[in-house]
């Protein structure tokens, strides 16, 4: 098997001390490929960065609808928030908006990823709830559907539980291919995560950017919950996380989410293109200086928003002391 080329490294002094390879595909929604590099065929776990397609089952079981979910509720439905606040609050009304509570999230509990939330509730003596779990807006998107759909919640994490069933679904008709069972696992949030090849989530995240290839009702959906996303970006991840900043500074333009591993997706929404990346050692900001790259190179930056990239194209590394020893730096 041929390596995967490198697209990212890591220096120390003007020297290489680590290399990072990677995988990645844009295209648009018909599946011609804009770009790519490494084998964009071998399939990948999506982890968190499909949340949005995961989200869909919120349109398919009626529950965006039936429940008027809210715009903010549909941002947190595609998060991996930090446990800031404006998240834990924002999770608690949307569970309280669908008759649900704390207790009915089977995500797990952990301290909050944002460091000054994480001090403040120690500070406190509190100690974290699912609340803080970053899945915990996609947890209760998911017992929306439950709610939707009249049926038991409980156990709605599980493979064969009908909740999934939907999602998969939703999954499936967006990538334009079947989720094998034999490449499936789970996820750290505790629901089903599929594997399947980058070029099927590019081409899907370019389906939903554009509605091409979609039932009509999925396509007005996917703008909806893009909208909802990039319209809300610090309720996607929190304070000075790269994707709250690319979809601030890029306006709308942009939808752009990370996933566990090394994975990033997104759409450049303007151009109708989709785009998936994995770091193949999962080193998440080796795969943050590789999408910073990608989107330098194919997104066609203003100067604030190249400000952005910049940041996460090249970073700095210190060590205890502040001293500037090297960067991260993107190699596409």
């Amino acid at each position: 098997m041929t390596a995967n080329p490198i697209l990212a490294e890591q220096t120390r002094g003007s020297t290489v001390e680590n290399i990072h390879r990677g995988a990645y595909v844009i295209c648009d929604a018909d599946g011609t490929v804009i770009a790519s590099a490494g084998d964009i065929a071998r399939p990948v776990f999506p982890r968190s960065a499909i949340k949005s397609m995961q989200a869909l089952a919120m349109v398919t079981s009626g529950a965006i609808d039936s429940l008027a979910l809210t715009d903010a509720e549909l941002a947190l439905a595609c998060a991996s928030h930090h446990g800031e606040d404006v998240h834990v609050d924002g999770v608690a009304a949307f569970l309280d908006h669908i008759g649900r509570g704390p207790a009915d999230l089977e995500c797990g509990a952990h301290p909050p990823t944002n460091s000054a939330a994480r001090k403040a509730l120690l500070a406190s003596g509190g100690a974290p709830t699912a609340l803080h779990n970053n899945c915990s807006g996609k947890h209760s998107g998911m017992l929306s559907v439950a709610r939707a759909l009249g049926i038991d919640a409980t156990g709605y994490v599980e493979r064969d539980h009908p909740v999934q069933a939907a999602v998969r679904k939703a999954i499936e008709t967006v990538i334009g291919a079947p989720l094998s069972e034999d490449l499936c696992g789970r996820d750290g949030c505790s629901i089903p995560t599929y594997a399947a090849p980058l070029q099927g989530f590019a081409q899907g995240f370019a389906r939903m950017a554009t509605g091409k290839g979609l039932p009509d009702d999925l396509a007005a959906a996917a703008k909806r919950i893009f909208d909802a996303a990039t319209s809300h970006p610090l309720l996607v991840a929190g304070t000075g996380h790269l994707d709250t900043l690319v979809m601030e500074a890029f306006g709308g333009r942009a939808m752009q989410k990370v996933g566990a591993e090394g994975v990033q997706c997104g759409a450049i929404r303007d151009k109708g293109w989709g785009y998936a990346l994995k770091c193949d050692d999962g080193n998440i900001p080796a795969s943050q200086a590789m999408v910073a790259g990608l989107l330098l190179r194919h997104a066609d930056p203003d100067a604030a928003q190249r400000d952005v990239l910049e940041r996460f194209a090249h970073q700095p590394l210190t060590n205890v002391r502040g001293f500037t020893v090297g960067e991260m730096r993107s190699a596409i």
